[in-house]
């Protein structure tokens, strides 16, 4: 299996510090609204690749983190009067419904940043010790001409970054003993959420958070680092020096990054009036349609977001569902239950379709020729699958299209469709578990039905259901 290592700007054999073993750290969102699109290509991306892994026989550690305490919170807490903890709470809850509606898998752990501030206090302290951070009016900086090897990741010279103009510099930046440090820990403004260090009473710089989380639930070098390729530089860049300079090892082995995605051939932001929640593509498509979509292309690629590509992904997914909801029905009416000969010829040309998929993801997690290898698998069951074949047969056909769908997070079988009474009950049964306040269950059934295709708002007028 080989993957492209933004690192060494070249595709690498995947070879684990364990064998068998996977460690993995995907930067998770910040939590001050619903997640949008580009959220979701690396969630859905890095997802597949740690269903690909898993697929393959490797036990993978996934961690990916919540940043929730930043600067975009506390105004988002301060604009409705309420608590940066309110806010983050309920914004990690709206982006667990959404992860679940696109089918990424839950990580095998995910931190929170606020509670993890122990950890970052002790690494600023054991960097400070070192030599790489000093402290100025409680504000702690990082000395980023003394890690040798800065600008390894981004490619960038430090010399060419001063030069630059201000992509490094903060605000503050007269008090530094260099522009281009960057800050470990800050004082607390008023109104802000603040935690006590040896420095003041403040809160983390973004960089470190990772660090720390990544070193607290994988070890202090790690097999593979992800994310957006706009976090390449500061955010991974500043990672790679705190983390090596404090535990001396190297951080990640295998650094991935997804590339962006744009709109209708424009990057994507609020001005342009072409900023879209997952929630809200949600309520024009199954969230399914949006995984196949972003699967399309490599992960590698820019990725132009537009209403006809959706609508060409939703008529690929359904070709899918369609050829396992004709097998299902064939397979209720099937009578022969052992393979014919002529059906034993044809299930041995199965595995070719499973090496033409292993083949495409092997070379970088190349989901677009997986994909091609499933619609190519889907051809043949359309072909050769008919009212004489025999129920063996016709459960080869479809396990191997439901499993290789399924790792690509793509769910083959369509829903069971719900009838409006199934709905309306579950949803009194809901209304009575928030009254005896047993949220767990009320949030199961939100679940339950959005699983089902049935998505609830809470109006005040009650509450209202609408298909997906």
């Amino acid at each position: 299996m080989k993957l492209y290592n933004t690192l060494t700007k070249k595709k690498e054999e995947f070879v684990p510090l364990e064998p068998g073993k996977v460690k993995m750290y995907v930067c998770g969102p910040t939590v001050y609204n619903f997640i949008h699109i580009g959220n979701a290509r690396p969630m859905i991306v890095f997802d597949t690749a740690r269903r690909y892994m898993e697929h393959k026989g490797y036990e993978v550690n996934y961690v990916s983190n919540f940043t929730d305490v930043d600067d975009k919170i506390i105004a988002k807490a301060n604009e409705e009067g309420v608590s940066s903890k309110e806010v983050s709470e309920r914004y990690i809850k709206e982006c667990q419904k959404d992860m679940a509606g696109m089918n990424v898998k839950p990580a095998t752990t995910h931190p929170k940043a606020t509670e993890e501030i122990g950890g970052m206090v002790e690494m600023i302290s054991t960097l400070m010790e070192k030599g790489y951070a000093y402290n100025v009016n409680g504000t702690v900086y990082f000395r980023t001409r003394k890690f040798s090897e800065y600008g390894k990741l981004s490619h960038k010279n430090l010399d060419d970054l001063r030069s630059g103009g201000r992509s490094l510099l903060v605000t503050g930046e007269d008090q530094k003993e260099d522009p281009l440090d960057f800050v470990l820990w800050k004082p607390k403004k008023e109104g802000e959420p603040s935690w006590p260090s040896p420095w003041s009473d403040g809160r983390p710089g973004w960089h470190i958070e990772c660090s720390v989380m990544s070193k607290k639930y994988l070890g202090e070098e790690i097999d593979i680092h992800a994310g957006g390729e706009d976090l390449i530089f500061p955010h991974h860049e500043n990672e790679i020096a705190q983390s090596e300079c404090c535990n001396g090892v190297p951080f990640a082995r295998y650094w991935l990054h997804n590339a962006f995605l744009n709109i209708d051939n424009r990057k994507m932001s609020k001005s342009l009036g072409n900023f879209f929640t997952v929630r809200e593509i949600g309520e024009k498509y199954d969230l399914q349609v949006l995984r196949l979509f972003m699967l399309s292309a490599h992960y590698r690629s820019p990725l132009n977001f537009s209403a006809e590509l959706m609508e060409a992904s939703r008529n690929s997914l359904e070709r899918i569902q369609n050829a396992v909801g004709n097998l299902n029905h064939l397979l209720a009416n099937a009578s022969a239950e052992e393979l014919t000969e002529e059906e034993k010829e044809l299930v041995s040309q199965l595995s070719s379709y499973e090496e033409k998929f292993d083949a495409a993801m092997d070379d970088d997690l190349n989901t677009a020729d997986a994909l091609a290898a499933i619609f190519e698998l889907v051809r043949f069951a359309n072909t050769h699958a008919g009212e004489e074949s025999s129920k063996a047969f016709l459960s080869a056909l479809k396990e191997k299209i439901v499993s290789l769908s399924d790792v690509l997070g793509l769910i083959a079988e369509k829903k069971e469709e719900m009838l409006d009474a199934d709905i309306e009950a579950l949803i009194e049964e809901r209304q009575a578990a928030r009254k005896a306040r047993n949220f767990a269950r009320a949030d199961e059934i939100r679940n339950e039905l959005l699983s089902k295709g049935i998505v609830l708002e809470d109006t005040r007028e009650g509450v209202k259901w609408k298909r997906a």
